[in-house]
C-alpha cells in the first residue's frame, strides 16, 4: 500500500544576495514521507523552474550526513527535528500533513547570507588556518602502529573529530558562539602526540580568531550540544579553556 502523500506548507526565506532584505515566501507542496528533507527541496524547485520562478538555492554535498554543509534552520532548530542528525538524514516522515515549515538560513554575524539559504561558512576555514593543523613530513603515510596511543586517548580524540564543522552550534547560541566547533578542533589535537608541536600556541590563536570573526562567547547554555548532528559533548569547551590558560600562561604570540 502506497504511503499517504503530505499536504505541507512551507514558509522559506528568501534572499537575493547578501546586501538585499530578505523575506519569508509561502510555498504549498505535496510530497512522499519517504522523500528526505533536500530531496523535499528538490521537489520545490523543478516545480518552481517549471512555472519559470527562481529556484531555492541552499547548500548541500555528500548528502549522507557528512560534510555538514546542508545546515539550514527548520522550525527554529538547526537542522530539524530529528536529534544527531543533519539537514540532509531528516525525511518528510518526520513531520505531519497540512503542517508549516519555516525554513530558514543558520543566522549569525559570523555566517553572512549569500543568497535565500546558503551562509558564508568561510570563517570556520580561516579560525582552522589559523591553529588547527600539525607539522608533519610529507610522503607516505606512516604505519598506523608507528606513533604509539592508547585506546582509551584515541576514542577520545576521535569524539572530537567527529565535528563535521556544519556551523549548527553557531546557529542555536543566543550568542552565535562557535566554542564547540573550535573546542572540537583544540582537544582532537591536544590529545594526540602529532598535535604537541602548535599545542602552546593553538588555542589562543583560535580562539582570537574566532573573536576576530565576530562569534559570540560561550555562556554554558547546551544549546549546541543538543543541536550538534554528531552530538558533540561541550566537556570539550571545557578542554579548551584549559588549553587557553595554558596558551595565555606560555606567553604565546
Amino acid at each position: 500500500m502506497a504511503n499517504k502523500t503530505l499536504n505541507l506548507v512551507l514558509h522559506i526565506w528568501r534572499q537575493k544576495n547578501r546586501g538585499a532584505a530578505g523575506e519569508l515566501v509561502e510555498y504549498r507542496l505535496d510530497v512522499s514521507p519517504d522523500c528526505s528533507f533536500l530531496e523535499m527541496l528538490d521537489l520545490l524547485n523543478e516545480d518552481l523552474i517549471r512555472k519559470g520562478q527562481e529556484p531555492v538555492a541552499f547548500d548541500y554535498d555528500c548528502r549522507e550526513g557528512i560534510c555538514g554543509t546542508c545546515g539550514v534552520v527548520v522550525n527554529g532548530v538547526p537542522h530539524g527535528p530529528v536529534k544527531g542528525a543533519t539537514t540532509c538524514q531528516v525525511h518528510m516522515r518526520n513531520f505531519r500533513d497540512g503542517e508549516h515549515i519555516y525554513i530558514e538560513p543558520f543566522r549569525a554575524k559570523g555566517f553572512p547570507v549569500i543568497k535565500d539559504l546558503v551562509v558564508d561558512r568561510s570563517a570556520f576555514d580561516r579560525i582552522i588556518q589559523s591553529g588547527g593543523y600539525v607539522s608533519c613530513n610529507t610522503g607516505g603515510a606512516p604505519d598506523g602502529n608507528a606513533v604509539p596511543i592508547s585506546h582509551v586517548t584515541a576514542e577520545a580524540a576521535m569524539d572530537a573529530a567527529a565535528c563535521i564543522g556544519c556551523g549548527a552550534c553557531v546557529a542555536a547560541c543566543k550568542n552565535a558562539s562557535a566554542m564547540l566547533f573550535v573546542s572540537a578542533k583544540v582537544t582532537q589535537l591536544a590529545m594526540l602526540p602529532q598535535g604537541q608541536p602548535e599545542r602552546a600556541a593553538r588555542a589562543k590563536d583560535m580562539v582570537e580568531q574566532h573573536d576576530r570573526e565576530l562569534f559570540g562567547g560561550c555562556t554554558n547554555q547546551y544549546e549546541c550540544e543538543a543541536v550538534c548532528p554528531k552530538e558533540i559533548s561541550v566537556k570539550h569547551i571545557a578542554a579548551l579553556n584549559r588549553e587557553y590558560v595554558k596558551s595565555t600562561l606560555a606567553g604565546t604570540k
